[in-house]
C-alpha cells in the first residue's frame, strides 16, 4: 500500500519537522523532508544538522508527576517521539531537567531520519508557496523561516505580523571556571545534587552586575525588527533588569535552595550554569539570555564571581521568531483554513518550547498520515498535555492578544468539582499546590494511555 500513497512534503528539518517526518512515515506513509541548509543559512543555526538546537540544550523539567512539561514528555515518550527517546540516548546532567548534548542529539536524529527507509532528505530551500501537486504539506520552517515563504505566507494568511524576539544564553568553557569561588550543587539538592555550577554574589557585586548590563552597548535592530516583542520565557536578563532591580534576583539568579562551601553567608544572588554537553566541557549560564553586543558581554559576564577568566565557547545573541495567529487561521488538524491542503506544525502554530514545538510536530505527522491514508484522526483528549496544547492554539487562545505558549496545567480543562458529603453537607477541600498539579498529571497520563490504546 506504501507505493501508492504519494508522499507528505515536510518543509523543514527542525525539532517539529523531523517528529512529524517520524510519525508519518512510522504510520507507514512516504515522507520527504525539505530543508534549505547548508544552502541558505539562518542568522541562528551553527550547523546544518537535523534538530540543531539554537538555545538552551535543555528540554526543561521532566518531572511527569507533577510538571505539565514533564507529563509532556513521558505523553511523547509512550507516542514513541523520535525528540524524546533520542534526547534520553544523548542526555547530560541537568538536576530535575531533560538537557541533551546539542551535537550529539542533533547527529543521532539526522542518522534516524535519513536510515528510515519511508524518508527522504532533500537540501534545498522551497521559496514561496509549495507546488501545487503537493496535495499533503506540512510547514515546520520553526522561529527562522526564509523571507520567501514567510511573505508568501503572510499573502495567504493576510497577516501583517508573524514575529517576536527570542535571545540566546552565552556558552562557557568548564575549565575556565574558578571552582574556588563557584561550586556544584543543584537548588535544593534535586536530581544528583550537584547538577549545576553556581556562582555567588554579595549585594555590592549583583548591583554592580545589575548596573553594567543596563548601561552596556545593546544590539541594534533593524526598522521591521523594531516593534517586535520579547517572547516573556526567554527575555534577555538585562531587560528583566530593566523591569526592576531585583527582577533578575527573584527569577534565575534567585539564591534559594542552595549552600555556598566556601563562604558561611547565604548569597545575595547567584548566577547558575547548566551541562551543556556529554563531556561535561561546556556550560551555559542560565536564564542569561542577552542582546549586548559582543564586547559587552565579555566585559559584564566576567564581573560573576567566578567567571573573571571565562572564556566563551559562544556568546549571547538574538534571533527573530516566526509564528502565525492559528487560533483565526488554523482548523483543528493544524490546517490552514485559506489553503487546506498545507498544516503548520511547531513553533510557527504559537507553541514555545522544544518539546512543545516537537509534540505539535507529532501530532501534525499523525494528522498527515491519517488523511494520506484516508483515515479519519482523532485528537487527544483535552486532558492530556498534546490535547491541551492542540485546543489552546485551534480555538482556545484569544485570537487578538495571542502569543506563543510554554505548556502549562492553566491549559488544561479544571478538575471536577467534588460532591458535598451527603451526611455533612460541607464539600471537600479543593486539593491546592502540588498535589492539585499530581491530579492533573495523573489525569493527563491516564488519558493518553487510554487513547494510545484506542488509536494506537
Amino acid at each position: 500500500m506504501t507505493e501508492e500513497l504519494k508522499p507528505i512534503h515536510v518543509i523543514g528539518g527542525g525539532m517539529a519537522g523531523c517528529e512529524a517526518a517520524w510519525q508519518a512515515a512510522e504510520q507507514g506513509v512516504p515522507v520527504i523532508i525539505h530543508e534549505m541548509r547548508p544552502h541558505r543559512k539562518t542568522d541562528a543555526h551553527q550547523t546544518e544538522g537535523l534538530a540543531e538546537l539554537v538555545c538552551s540544550n535543555s528540554f526543561r523539567s521532566d518531572d511527569a508527576t507533577g510538571n505539565a512539561v514533564g507529563v509532556l514528555h513521558e505523553e511523547m515518550r509512550r507516542l514513541h517521539s523520535i525528540i524524546l527517546t533520542t534526547g534520553d540516548e544523548t542526555s547530560v546532567p541537568a538536576g530535575g531537567a531533560l538537557a541533551v548534548d546539542r551535537d550529539q542529539f542533533s547527529a543521532a536524529v539526522e542518522a534516524k531520519i535519513n536510515a528510515h527507509p519511508l524518508i527522504t532528505l532533500q537540501r534545498e530551500e522551497i521559496k514561496g508557496l509549495p507546488p501545487e501537486d503537493w496535495d499533503n504539506v506540512i510547514i515546520a520552517t520553526g522561529p527562522l523561516t526564509s523571507p520567501d515563504l514567510s511573505e508568501a505566507i503572510k499573502s495567504v494568511t493576510e497577516e501583517d505580523d508573524l514575529a517576536f524576539f527570542d535571545a540566546i544564553a552565552p556558552i562557557v568553557h568548564k575549565d575556565s571556571i574558578n571552582m574556588d569561588k563557584a561550586w556544584f550543587q543543584s537548588r535544593y539538592d534535586k536530581g544528583d545534587g550537584k547538577d549545576y555550577i553556581n556562582c555567588p554574589l554579595d549585594e555590592d557585586q549583583y548591583n554592580a552586575l545589575i548596573a553594567a548590563m543596563l548601561a552596556a552597548e545593546k544590539m541594534e535592530f533593524k526598522e521591521w525588527e523594531a516593534n517586535t516583542p520579547y517572547f516573556e520565557g526567554c527575555m534577555p536578563i538585562e531587560v528583566m533588569a530593566e523591569r526592576g532591580h531585583d527582577t533578575p534576583r527573584f527569577g534565575p539568579m534567585k539564591p534559594v535552595g542552595l549552600t555556598n562551601p566556601h563562604k558561611d553567608e547565604r548569597p545575595h544572588a547567584v548566577v547558575q550554569l547548566r551541562q551543556d554537553n556529554a563531556l561535561g566541557t561546556l556550560y551555559n549560564i542560565v536564564g542569561f539570555q542577552t542582546k549586548m553586543r559582543y564586547g559587552p558581554q565579555v566585559e559584564v559576564f566576567r564581573m560573576i564571581p567566578g567567571l573573571e577568566d571565562a572564556s566563551f565557547a559562544r556568546l549571547g545573541g538574538m534571533h527573530r521568531n516566526t509564528f502565525i495567529r492559528s487560533p483565526k487561521l488554523l482548523d483543528h488538524e493544524l490546517r490552514l483554513k485559506a489553503m487546506p491542503r498545507i498544516r503548520f506544525a511547531g513553533q510557527m502554530t504559537g507553541v514555545e518550547g522544544y518539546v512543545e514545538s516537537a509534540a505539535m510536530g507529532l501530532m501534525a505527522g499523525r494528522m498527515a498520515a491519517a488523511q494520506q491514508k484516508g483515515e479519519t484522526f482523532t485528537s487527544p483528549p483535552l486532558e492530556t498535555a498534546h490535547g491541551a496544547l492542540l485546543a489552546h492554539i485551534t480555538g482556545g487562545a484569544n485570537i487578538d492578544t495571542f502569543q506563543p505558549m510554554n505548556v502549562n496545567f492553566g491549559l488544561f480543562p479544571e478538575l471536577p468539582v467534588a460532591e458535598p458529603d451527603p451526611k455533612t453537607g460541607r464539600k471537600p477541600r479543593r486539593p491546592k499546590g502540588r498535589d492539585r498539579k499530581a491530579i492533573y498529571a495523573e489525569r493527563a497520563l491516564n488519558a493518553i494511555d487510554a487513547y494510545i490504546k484506542a488509536y494506537g
